[in-house]
């Protein structure tokens, strides 16, 4: 960020999490260790849930036996990792004619990515990465994006005496100034929005999956709703506590790119935009009943009939917390998206 200049939020928001020394651009911790949880970090049962969707998807031909897996924004490759271990376990014929890519734009998670993978599977699978969606061209993908959307740049927007005000950021200090970007005020105009966030770069996102990608099955899991709330989530994590933007005692020259700052995504805008492709096939559900359909449970049935008891009730308690109903079963919802099947 230029000193003393004064910008949008979305840029704020942009260079706090992209810039090159900015939260993303060095391997963080994800547990215990780090400054939140996912459910990546829960249980690898959560990618053998998606492994077996991915199964079903190619045996009922909804997908080719040579599609490829990516994975955006995969961090240190641990789901990644999940999902090709399960694969190798219940179909391993399939890591034959598989391929496997991830979406990082930081050359230093690339290598720590590609190292663990190497680690754990050596040659075994084929591998490859790509900074941008438009680097590559596929006939046929099943797209991973968890926890994504809740990254992307976003606008802060709230309505004073009827009137729509749009957030700037000058020396880390939060301005509302009288919105004049015409597509914001559109947007809030269409989805009623008074009070909230917007990220209107979605839209490019989700263009560019549809031009680069013929045929795909795309998963994402975020935080958010159906509806937009009409009330601001931007918050930041640290080491596990929640701090809401505008609380007080939140200074954000000593927080930024030094903690991960997120919000809730807004999936009624996200689907829209999908639906612009009228043959896409768009369901919209919570992780809990995702992951059930999926069938996790056919997963845990397996590993009770291959494992010692005390192993098989540790990993029920951790796929509990992934579909416990007040906790991360419901708080997380999932956009399934078919194109071309």
């Amino acid at each position: 960020m230029i000193k003393y200049a004064m910008i949008t939020f979305s840029e704020y928001f942009n260079a706090w999490l992209y810039d090159n020394d900015a939260y993303y651009s060095t391997y963080k911790e994800i547990g215990k260790e780090g400054d939140f949880y996912t459910s990546v970090s829960t249980s690898s049962f959560f990618g053998g849930a998606i492994a077996l969707d991915i199964i079903k998807k190619i045996k009922n031909k909804n997908l080719n036996d040579n599609t490829t897996i990516i994975e955006i924004g995969a961090h240190h490759g641990y789901l990644l990792a999940d999902i090709i271990q399960f694969i190798y376990t219940l179909e391993p014929q399939l890591l034959k004619s598989l391929n496997f890519l991830i979406l990082e734009r930081f050359d230093n998670l690339q290598i720590q990515q590609k190292k663990y993978l190497k680690e754990c599977f050596g040659d075994l699978i084929n591998l490859s990465f790509c900074k941008d969606i438009k680097e590559i061209t596929l006939d046929s993908a099943y797209i991973l994006a968890n926890e994504i959307f809740d990254a992307f740049p976003c606008d802060l927007l709230y309505t004073k005496n009827n009137i729509l005000q749009q957030a700037f950021v000058q020396e880390h200090q939060i301005h509302f100034k009288v919105c004049k970007d015409a597509k914001l005020l559109q947007h809030c105009e269409k989805y009623q929005i008074t009070k909230g966030e917007v990220s209107l770069s979605y839209e490019d996102f989700v263009k560019d999956l549809h031009k680069q990608i013929k045929k795909f099955e795309f998963l994402s899991f975020d935080y958010g709703d159906k509806y937009a709330r009409n009330d601001f989530s931007c918050r930041i994590y640290e080491k596990h506590k929640v701090l809401p933007l505008f609380e007080e005692k939140t200074e954000l020259k000593t927080l930024y790119k030094k903690t991960d700052i997120t919000y809730d995504v807004h999936f009624n805008y996200l689907i829209d935009l999908f639906s612009q492709d009228k043959n896409n096939k768009i369901v919209f559900t919570t992780q809990m009943k995702a992951l059930m359909d999926f069938g996790i449970f056919d997963l845990l049935e397996i590993l009770k009939n291959n494992a010692s008891k005390d192993v098989y009730l540790r990993e029920v308690q951790k796929v509990k917390t992934l579909i416990e109903p007040t906790g991360m079963g419901d708080r997380f919802k999932v956009l399934k998206v078919s194109k071309g099947s």
